[in-house]
């Protein structure tokens, strides 16, 4: 027998994401008598959770991502592919690429998901979500650029508007932001500059629910809620967006002059689920079997934040967080597994159940909120907690040891060293007398006025 005979008989797993639930199901099939293919459109595997932190200045982009083939290099039946899926070929099992197409065996969708706008897609460019390193470091341009031009404007009214930020939604990524935003105008970059108090900077954490974090029991939502406040932070509930421009943002009738807008407020599955046919739930998840397949096509698997699923022992919705996403791995994997050892027998599949492993979401130094099981707790010891299990799940020693140091040395001496400014950092003003610099007002500049640029 040929050894491309006896390949092909071997199934053929094909991955695309690799985020938390798509290297769960790689690492998980290592010694497996299958072949693997992990395909994503970046090299690297992106640590969501902190991506804030990068957004914040207190992380770089390399502390919190790690190159996928790195991660799987001792997975030797595992081979990675770079490259952006097109669509799925549920009737000849195949993953279709721009020029062409490999065939798949088992076939694990795992590509997560991106911002939603609910309608009003012409937001992003006013206010960008948070899902990319790329978001991250346009977010922290634009929160470093607010300072500086605030630094050089001489109309108050302009100062005040590019000082103030304003946070959509109030799940953890806002209330993250909201905290971390505040902090470093308080405490980072108080000493940095001469013309302003970076102190006065204005937060507003708006929520159109009646609490924020709502996946946390009320007690905790309130406190976190308290804690922002205590910080300086204003928490908007009971408050809708309307519109977003240049100028600022409009909540129900109310109008608030702001230049930063970030978009922490709704998700939607990747795009990719459409083209399987299936049915899909309001934000464009697969709405899956109770074992996680796609419905009439048993040997395709969605997992993630793509996937509609409900817990087999409590029928409740599961979540779209990182033990979601690494449990949902783990279970198509021991299927995957199971069915490659019994070589075509029929083996009965398990329904998947979820085990809510806890939530926690930090508000500031030494400021968080944890609930696990029937532990509900805050403060320092939540802060404490919720920073070790993130770096415990941090892929890479190197990472882990990095975010470590950084933290401890952020804690010391309340900096963000992280402070770079990507991208156009063009800044222009209209005067330099010496060392003077004579602030720039769009009300009062004179025709003809020389002006002398920055960078």
């Amino acid at each position: 027998m040929s050894q491309d005979v006896a390949k092909s008989k071997v199934p053929h797993v094909v991955i695309i994401g690799g985020g938390f639930g798509g290297l769960e199901v790689a690492k998980s099939l290592a010694n497996c008598n299958v072949r693997v293919t992990l395909i994503d459109r970046r090299n690297y595997h992106l640590f969501q959770p902190m991506l804030y932190q990068v957004a914040t200045a207190a992380l770089s982009p390399a502390d919190i991502a790690c190159p996928i083939r790195q991660v799987l290099a001792q997975i030797k039946n595992c081979n990675v592919v770079l490259a952006e899926v097109a669509g799925i070929d549920l009737q000849n099992q195949q993953v279709q690429f721009t020029h062409n197409a490999i065939p798949y065996d088992y076939l694990v969708l795992a590509a997560g998901a991106s911002h939603s706008y609910f309608g009003n897609d012409h937001w992003a460019q006013y206010a960008p979500g948070l899902k990319t390193l790329e978001n991250a470091t346009e977010i922290r341009r634009r929160l470093l650029l607010a300072f500086e031009s605030a630094e050089y404007e001489g109309d108050p009214e302009e100062r005040r508007a590019a000082l103030t930020f304003a946070i959509v939604g109030g799940g953890p990524t806002g209330v993250e932001l909201a905290g971390s935003i505040k902090e470093i105008a308080t405490t980072s970059l108080a000493r940095d500059f001469r013309n302003i108090d970076t102190k006065t900077a204005r937060v507003i954490l708006i929520e159109s629910a009646d609490r924020v974090l709502m996946q946390f029991d009320p007690t905790l939502s309130e406190r976190a809620k308290r804690d922002l406040e205590r910080m300086g932070v204003e928490v908007m509930l009971h408050s809708k967006v309307t519109e977003i421009t240049e100028q600022g943002v409009t909540i129900g009738e109310q109008f608030v002059p702001v230049r930063n807008v970030i978009w922490a407020a709704g998700v939607a599955a990747s795009s990719l689920g459409k083209s399987l046919g299936v049915p899909l739930d309001r934000a464009g998840r697969v709405i899956v079997e109770p074992d996680l397949s796609v419905p009439q096509h048993s040997n395709v698997f969605v997992i993630g934040d793509m996937a509609a699923a409900k817990s087999a022992d409590t029928n409740k919705p599961v979540p779209g967080v990182a033990q979601g996403a690494l449990q949902m791995g783990s279970h198509v994997a021991k299927l995957i597994r199971a069915e490659a050892r019994a070589q075509g027998a029929v083996t009965p599949r398990p329904a998947f159940k979820y085990h809510d492993k806890g939530s926690m979401a930090t508000i500031g130094k030494a400021l968080a909120v944890a609930e696990i099981g029937k532990w509900k707790f805050g403060g320092y010891f939540a802060w404490l907690l919720w920073g070790a299990i993130h770096i415990f799940f941090l892929v890479g020693f190197r990472n882990r040891l990095a975010v470590f140091s950084k933290w401890t040395w952020n804690w010391i001496v309340n900096a963000r060293d992280s402070r770079l400014i990507m991208g156009d950092a063009h800044l222009t003003i209209d005067k330099i007398a010496g060392e003077d610099i004579v602030p720039r007002s769009a009300k009062e500049k004179r025709p003809g006025q020389e002006t002398s640029s920055f960078n």
